[in-house]
């Protein structure tokens, strides 16, 4: 027997099972983190206001809905640069390896396609979205022109991604043992 506490042998199987790889982490990731923590203050204040003080701020719901939905695509931004958005793997371990990088082509020009088209679909939405937000005087279209501006990046980093998997001649789900040896962004 040893002569560790439960937390310090928890803390000693952390650390050696798990190891948390920050290499991939850019200066273009801050502004998610931002935003994060910017929602977690203000669903602090909500909760602290609505059960503490017994008096809530109106204004706290819907600032935290719109701070969900910038998180949710500013991290997308960063799943398209790292490409990790789901795939159905499954078949590319049944086929041909040229096959597979053929698939892949298809893959990252929809990607490109899919994304550039919400772009523009986004940006004429924010210009025909006139109403305001309830709780403050700030209009809605604001939030579609930074949605607008997130799938813009997303279409940028997809065809990132795509030229680097067109010149490499490899890519995660073209090559899934090579990609799992070596950690790194795609």
């Amino acid at each position: 027997m040893t002569d560790k506490s439960p937390a310090e042998s928890t803390l000693d199987l952390a650390s050696d099972d798990e190891h948390i790889d920050l290499s991939d982490i850019q200066w273009d990731d801050a502004p998610v983190l931002v935003v994060f923590w910017t929602l977690a203050f203000v669903v602090f204040l909500q909760f602290f206001t609505r059960y503490v003080l017994n008096n809530s701020l109106g204004w706290t719901e819907e600032i935290a809905r719109f701070l969900l939905i910038a998180v949710t695509f500013i991290g997308a931004i960063m799943a398209v640069r790292k490409g990790s958005h789901i795939a159905v793997e499954i078949l590319y371990r049944w086929f041909p390896r040229p096959l597979r990088r053929v698939l892949q082509t298809v893959v990252d020009v929809a990607a490109v396609v899919f994304y550039g088209a919400l772009t523009w679909y986004t940006y004429q939405l924010a210009g025909r979205t006139f109403q305001m937000m309830v709780s403050i005087d700030v209009p809605k279209s604001w939030l579609y022109y930074g949605i607008a501006v997130c799938f813009a990046l997303m279409t940028v980093y997809a065809v990132i991604v795509a030229l680097r998997h067109l010149v490499s001649g490899s890519s995660r789900l073209i090559d899934p043992a090579l990609h799992e040896a070596t950690p790194s962004m795609e």
